[in-house]
């Protein structure tokens, strides 16, 4: 048996009862929810209990893992020491909510940088990508050839295109490339 709640207080959670789990709970992201696994014979309300402390627990361990805006800027800063000659020097690097199409996005004037949080659960050198792409903008507005050389710099480039394009195509995303 299958249910799914969702509050302003947690993501959208999804609970599977289980007649052959006897004893344990266990939780885990799926997407853009949590799956809490229950046994059967739980009553709701030891079931409501767990599934708020699961919930709290795998938000908790997702929290540690993610980087703040004070760690993206410190990447950033070691990302342009290391492939853009110390070159791409931002303001602000920080995470937003609001890129459904995009990776990310530079906005050199004012040399601000925003990394889509869709980032956060993906590895490290695919943002390392990204936000080198970003940066390389601070150098090279365009995407002309001199742009790329610039990110072409950083080794894990296209590895990372493809898995952004492989990743784009099957969540069925337009236009993320950037």
């Amino acid at each position: 048996m299958t249910t799914s709640a969702q509050t302003p207080a947690h993501p959208a959670v999804e609970v599977r009862r289980s007649k052959r789990r006897r004893r344990t709970v266990s939780a885990y992201r799926e997407g853009e929810r949590i799956v809490v696994l229950v046994p059967a014979s739980l009553s709701r309300r030891e079931e409501a209990a767990w599934v708020e402390t699961m919930v709290a627990r795998v938000e908790r361990a997702e929290a540690r893992r993610r980087p703040t805006d004070e760690d993206l800027m410190e990447r950033a800063a070691a990302l342009s020491r290391a492939w853009l000659e110390g070159r791409a020097v931002p303001l602000t690097v920080r995470w937003v909510d609001n890129q459904r199409s995009r990776w990310g996005s530079c906005t050199p004037v004012d040399r601000s940088i925003r990394l889509s949080r869709r980032l956060q659960e993906m590895p490290g050198w695919v943002v390392d990508y990204v936000l080198v792409h970003e940066l390389a903008h601070l150098i090279e507005a365009a995407h002309n050839p001199r742009f790329w050389a610039w990110v072409d710099r950083y080794p894990e480039s296209e590895r990372a295109k493809a898995w952004l394009e492989g990743y784009s195509c099957g969540a069925r995303l337009e236009g993320a490339a950037d």
